[in-house]
């Protein structure tokens, strides 16, 4: 488990178009997400789901442009990728970009950009084959934005599947299959706004401090002693 901070940082970071807090996640995400969009030239009417990290086999990367091809192809979305790592990935996915009007990229790292995504995308694409910990699925869910995960290491600790009362999508393996899919029924759950919105509320109050982790490991030292 890893620090993050028990007050939100989406209402302090500076990075922000606008910060925002549980009562108005729905405008503070609205703001952010604008900016995104008519910064990439992408429609802010559809769901928007990006990714943030590195190009690289770990991050099942090297499947991205198959999987962004078949969603954007039939399916009324928006991805933006932040990113950088094998050429070979980095080429293949610039090319999308003049196939797909619904589709745009920063190849390279940007601090702010990187931050304004986590607070103005609606979904997180995290299908990583290899992952003990992961932070972007947590940086994601104090932002209030709903992480799309595989089912191994750390993952699968932190992100609950809707389908079991949960937050998040869970896929069963790191294939361009089950990422379409649960990319698929992302956006599914986005048209039902009620329950989209609610959630985004709701993860963003999830505790993944310390502070839980020590009482949870007090409560079972307690239980053993």
């Amino acid at each position: 488990m890893v620090l993050i901070p028990r007050c939100g940082i989406r209402e302090t970071d500076a990075f922000l178009i606008k910060n925002y807090k549980n009562t108005s996640v729905i405008s503070g995400k609205k703001a952010n997400k604008k900016w995104l969009c008519d910064t990439f030239g992408l429609d802010e009417k559809k769901p928007l789901f990006t990714f943030i990290g590195r190009l690289v086999g770990e991050k099942t990367a090297d499947l991205f442009p198959e999987i962004f091809s078949q969603v954007l192809r039939k399916n009324d979305l928006s991805i933006l990728l932040l990113g950088y790592g094998e050429t070979k990935t980095e080429q293949a996915l610039k090319l999308l970009s003049s196939a797909f009007e619904n589709y745009n990229h920063f190849i390279g790292y940007d601090e702010k950009l990187s931050h304004i995504l986590y607070a103005g995308a609606d979904f997180l694409i995290m299908p990583s084959r290899v992952e003990p910990c992961g932070l972007n699925q947590l940086y994601a869910l104090r932002y209030g934005t709903i992480s799309i995960v595989n089912n191994i290491g750390g993952l699968k600790d932190t992100i609950k599947d809707l389908s079991n009362d949960g937050f998040g999508i869970v896929i069963p393996s790191a294939t361009t299959e089950a990422t379409v899919a649960g990319i698929i029924k992302a956006k599914a759950f986005y048209d039902n706004k009620a329950a989209f919105k609610k959630t985004q509320k709701h993860i963003m109050s999830i505790d993944h401090s310390w502070l839980q982790s020590a009482k949870a490991y007090q409560e079972l030292y307690i239980k053993i002693s």
